[in-house]
């Protein structure tokens, strides 16, 4: 049975950071892709950052470009979101997801099987 079990939301003011971390069960994280996705409160889940550990760089959404940075740690099965200089857009439920392979839009909440139940990240002004 796959679990994704997200930790590291927490409220943070703008300009501050967070790390989130994501702990993969049932599943090797070396073998797939696995994505950060923000949820804001009436808006529809949207992709962060994805990576596949066979991939040569990993994809990251404009908005938070040179801001995010997502890494993983396959001796641990576990994948982190780095997130620096942090603004209150980025306020939203963060889920980390998973899908065997190369999904052909690695960005895109649609290609992705496995999720997590979600940690809040709230960015005050």
């Amino acid at each position: 049975q796959v679990q994704l079990v997200e930790s590291g939301g927490g409220s943070v003011q703008a300009g501050g950071s967070l790390t989130l971390s994501c702990a993969a069960s049932g599943l090797t994280i070396s073998r797939d892709t696995m994505g950060w996705f923000k949820q804001a409160p009436g808006k529809e889940r949207e992709g962060v950052a994805s990576m596949h550990s066979d991939s040569g760089r990993p994809n990251t959404a404009d908005s938070v470009k040179g801001r995010f940075t997502i890494s993983q740690d396959g001796a641990k099965n576990k994948v982190a979101l780095q997130m620096n200089d942090m603004k209150p857009e980025d306020t939203g439920m963060y889920y980390c997801a998973a899908v065997f392979g190369f999904p052909s839009a690695p960005l895109s909440p649609r290609n992705y099987y496995y999720w997590g139940q979600g940690t809040q990240v709230t960015v005050s002004s």
